[in-house]
């Protein structure tokens, strides 16, 4: 039976068993992407804690981007991991057993004694645990997402697509709203002020209980993938997606999200850090990434409708050349004028949302690509291994500004990131109308 008839005969319980899978997967990276989010937004006005006194400006920042990269760097280890445990012994297995695990790590993060108690030891335990939490990390959408995605009809993949992603913006948005609140009930003007010692560990006590939510929703809640469960168990998954026609898909996935990641990085990533080191207020650089998450909520529906509509070819293509000629020009102009509140706002939040953008039909874009015996280990891996590279980005800055100013830096991976989307999408076919049981 094709995809849309099963769709199309599906009777009430495998329609809830649709919903719930969606409801999971959309809570299931709302908390993967609050949890990445932790380090650049909530640590970040408290990572003297973590920081030898006097350390200057741009080792702080590049100490901040250094434990944001750990988690990225541990998901393609967590994708090869968790993709073929989930391709072998079910999505929502493996989604269970990876929710225990970064809800461990996050919980003992929030515990972690600073700089002054235990020396180097605190940011290097903050490391490990980030590395670690990025494995289990990995291993989530890896298994969530395509169990979700496989429950979606055809016609509508590109809105699921969407609302799985959209967790990036909300979660974006409801960690700097808590960090802005906390940042003015309680100073953060040293390592011994009231955020810095433990006010930073309340957004992560808090990401702890939402990682054990999943935990017991999938556990209690959410059915095995009816995809998943009819179709033979290959043996060696990550040998089958490493040959032939599939290991193309991951080359032009790999560039794509390569391109993903460093616009991701080059503005998401340093914003917070690297407009507080250049004297932007807190208070506005807060207020833009809130701005442009709300904006990204809005968004991201009408971006996979028009993924739907129009091809994901052709709308990554538009959003490959606006990071690639205007979001550029937008961070210069914040860039340029740090402390000017309308400009950072305006400029800085737009080159926000640009980049935003992409993330809104990534889900579809991949999971189109690889058959059900491989997909979750297929999806996994080609949206967590373009993340390395990338993941390096706070030494390409330090790297470049041998050449320029070190303030400009993220401009030049910005307009890198949107060539390789540009690239990457050319390249790419229109697999919209492709059935995933087909696939």
């Amino acid at each position: 039976m094709s995809e849309t008839t099963a769709v199309a005969s599906a009777g009430p319980a495998e329609r809830q068993a649709r919903r719930r899978a969606l409801r999971a997967a959309m809570f299931g990276f709302f908390v993967d992407m609050y949890d990445v989010y932790l380090p650049v937004i909530a640590l970040a006005p408290a990572i003297t804690y973590f920081t030898a006194s006097g350390a200057s400006a741009v080792q702080m920042t590049t100490m901040s981007a250094a434990i944001f990269a750990a988690s990225l760097v541990g998901r393609p280890l967590g994708s090869v991991i968790f993709g073929a445990m989930g391709d072998r012994l079910g999505r929502r297995r493996t989604t269970i057993v990876v929710a225990a695990g970064f809800s461990v790590c996050t919980g003992l993060i929030a515990l972690l004694p600073g700089y002054a108690t235990i020396g180097v030891m605190a940011p290097v335990l903050l490391v490990a645990l980030r590395l670690l939490d990025g494995v289990f990390l990995g291993g989530e959408y890896t298994a969530a997402n395509p169990l979700a995605m496989e429950y979606a009809p055809r016609e509508k993949r590109g809105v699921y697509g969407s609302l799985l992603n959209v967790g990036y913006p909300a979660a974006l948005g409801v960690i700097t709203v808590l960090t802005m609140i906390l940042l003015q009930v309680m100073p953060s003007d040293g390592p011994q002020s009231a955020y810095a010692v433990w006010g930073w560990r309340i957004p992560f006590a808090i990401g702890f209980v939402l990682s054990a939510a999943i935990f017991v929703y999938y556990l209690r809640s959410v059915p095995e993938s009816e995809l998943w469960t009819k179709i033979p168990k290959p043996e060696r998954p990550l040998r089958t997606l490493f040959s032939g026609r599939h290991l193309r898909s991951l080359g032009l996935a790999f560039v794509v999200g390569t391109g993903a990641w460093l616009t991701l990085d080059a503005t998401v990533g340093v914003f917070a850090s690297h407009f507080k080191g250049l004297g932007g207020s807190p208070a506005v650089i807060n207020s833009a990434i809130l701005a442009a998450a709300i904006i990204g909520v809005v968004l991201f529906p009408l971006i996979g409708a028009a993924g739907q509509r129009h091809g994901r070819r052709r709308v990554f293509l538009v959003i490959g050349v606006l990071n690639l000629v205007v979001a550029p020009l937008l961070l210069a102009a914040a860039i340029a004028r740090p402390r000017g509140t309308v400009t950072l706002l305006v400029c800085g939040g737009l080159a926000l949302v640009a980049t935003l953008a992409v993330w809104s039909m990534i889900s579809a874009y991949i999971m189109e690509m690889f058959p059900t015996q491989v997909r979750s280990s297929g999806y996994g891996i080609a949206y967590s291994l373009p993340s390395v590279i990338p993941a390096f980005y706070p030494y390409y800055m330090l790297g470049l500004s041998a050449f320029m100013p070190y303030g400009y830096t993220p401009v030049v991976l910005l307009a890198l990131g949107g060539l390789f989307l540009i690239v990457g999408s050319w390249l790419s076919s229109d697999l919209r109308h492709v059935e995933l049981d087909d696939a």
